[in-house]
């Protein structure tokens, strides 16, 4: 996902509808109760095994009976593929919702189903399953290099989000999605959405799915890139990236060393802001190589936003490379290595090796280069996690495009199912002109949304919302005090600078996913904002009493 959003309202939806937050208001409520886990009577066979609506007849009795208690898992005793937990839901008859993600999309649905008004036989049991403890706010990952933010302000756990309120949390890895809801079925019948296979072994029967996985970054791109380049999609990625720039100021403190060389590949909204914040970082210590295999930078971006960015850019200690692609990244030997002596590499070096990039023109008129990095930053292409959990033995019953993005209706909902909605980076969702919506934060929070409301519409069967995403506009962040906002409703309005960048902070403050954390962060940035305002006056008087 690209790390950006402009969250500066809750959109209004077309056509004089009441937005999804109306749901509070709305009632009565009722429809019938099919929520209840009795045997079913449509089976088939798949691979010699009987099912029942995807999941093993075995497993069904199992999940039928009476549980352990232990945390709500049981253990079937005897099986032939050994022992393997399953879920036992704390309420056998009210519907179950099962969030596979804990991004924009999974987190702020699950909250979204939260905030509703349910009537008490039909409100949703929610888990929600990511397999990471943490919530990431990825637009603000940068923050964490210059150092105006700490983990905890962008990174809370799960844990802490949700204690107030009833979804459950679980920490796994999917490892198989078992979808039944595309199978016809009596008029009137109950029925079970599917079943999800978890890397700890876990099955998950539910009622209702919501697959919000996001992507993962494409590294294995060119020979080298998986081995040597650095992507910048997550925490993990961005405390790696922060641990290796530690590591090069260090060796290069105190001493004649060369300039800190960072290279960055790719120059989207990500590889921008890596850019303008590393340079600034590391000021004349060292130098940035931006490559991109575009003649210009950020080309999405609305025409204020890459004009500001092309500034700072330039007016910082960078190097583009524009019209180039990376052929291969390569360790450099000792007589390539052009920052020392072979006699003193050890001494300045240590166990650090230069790293050697090749270039290729990507267009006539421009001659092929070899860039020296002491890291490389890769910014370039995603790859969706949902084609590797498609079954093997029904590898296409998930439709998903070209890109391994699922194919929705209007609604979210996934074709050809109807209990299973797809958001986020998950989704090839497209806009009234036949375009695929980007792959950022904003649509994901705005698609959370709309899907929480249709499950809601869904559950106690009033009618589904088509979605339709409204662009607020677009924000970038460009160094500690630097940022450039272009909002859509403000035709060529883009805010620029400290302005800008105080501007960006108060929104995504207010984007925080509870009420809670944003006190928090709120309180935790105006005192550091008040801090470093304090710090600049004292330096600027102290410069006039010392100036002749």
């Amino acid at each position: 996902m690209s790390c950006r959003a402009a969250p500066w309202g809750r959109p209004s939806l077309p056509g004089g509808r009441p937005s999804p937050g109306s749901a509070r208001q709305r009632g009565p409520f009722g429809g019938l109760n099919v929520w209840r886990n009795s045997i079913l009577n449509n089976s088939w066979r798949l691979g010699g095994t009987p099912m029942k609506f995807g999941l093993p007849s075995r497993l069904f009795r199992l999940m039928a009976s009476s549980s352990s208690g232990d945390g709500g898992f049981s253990r079937p005793t005897s099986t032939d593929e050994g022992p393997m937990p399953i879920y036992s839901w704390p309420d056998k008859q009210r519907p179950r919702v099962c969030i596979l993600g804990g991004g924009f999309g999974g987190l702020y649905t699950a909250l979204r189903l939260e905030s509703l008004v349910w009537p008490n036989d039909k409100k949703p049991q929610v888990m929600l399953v990511d397999q990471s403890d943490r919530f990431v706010f990825k637009p603000m990952l940068y923050e964490l290099l210059s150092g105006e933010v700490d983990v905890w302000e962008i990174a809370p756990s799960f844990t802490e989000l949700l204690k107030n309120t009833s979804v459950q949390f679980v920490k796994d890895s999917v490892k198989l999605l078992r979808p039944s809801d595309h199978f016809r079925r009596d008029s009137g019948g109950s029925c079970t959405g599917g079943v999800v296979h978890l890397e700890s072994g876990t099955v998950i029967e539910y009622d209702w799915l919501v697959l919000a996985l996001g992507a993962e970054a494409k590294i294995d791109v060119v020979p080298g890139s998986a081995e040597y380049a650095i992507p910048f999609t997550t925490l993990d990625d961005a405390l790696k990236v922060e641990s290796q720039l530690k590591m090069l100021e260090r060796r290069r403190f105190g001493k004649s060393s060369p300039d800190i060389q960072v290279a960055i590949v790719g120059l989207g909204y990500s590889g921008v802001e890596l850019a303008a914040t590393i340079s600034e970082r590391l000021k004349n210590k060292g130098i940035v190589q931006a490559i991109n295999v575009q003649t210009t930078i950020c080309p999405s971006a609305p025409p204020g936003n890459r004009d500001a960015a092309l500034k700072v850019l330039e007016s910082r200690n960078i190097q583009l490379f524009l019209g180039y692609f990376v052929n291969c990244i390569r360790e450099a030997s000792a007589s390539e290595d052009s920052s020392s002596m072979v006699t003193d590499a050890k001494e300045v070096n240590g166990d650090h090796k230069k790293l050697l990039l090749e270039l290729q023109p990507a267009q006539r008129g421009i001659r092929s280069q070899v860039l020296e990095a002491d890291m490389v930053l890769w910014t370039v292409g995603s790859t969706s996690q949902i084609p590797r959990l498609q079954p093997p033995d029904a590898p296409y019953v998930i439709p998903l495009n070209g890109r391994g993005q699922v194919e929705t209706e209007e609604t979210l909902q996934v074709k050809g199912h109807p209990r299973t909605f797809a958001i986020g980076d998950s989704a090839a969702l497209r806009d009234p002109s036949g375009k695929l919506l980007p792959a950022t934060a904003q649509v994901a929070f705005q698609q959370a949304d709309f899907a929480g409301w249709n499950l809601w519409a869904a559950i106690n069967d009033r009618p589904l919302l088509p979605f339709r995403f409204q662009n607020l506009g677009e924000m970038m962040t460009l160094g500690r005090s630097d940022a450039a906002i272009t909002a859509s409703f403000i035709e060529g309005l883009t805010l620029e600078g400290p302005l800008g960048h105080a501007a960006r902070k108060i929104v995504y403050c207010l984007r925080m996913p509870t009420d809670e954390h944003r006190v928090k962060v709120g309180i935790s940035w105006f005192t550091k904002t008040a801090v470093d305002s304090l710090a600049s006056l004292q330096n600027a008087v102290s410069s006039m009493l010392t100036s002749p």
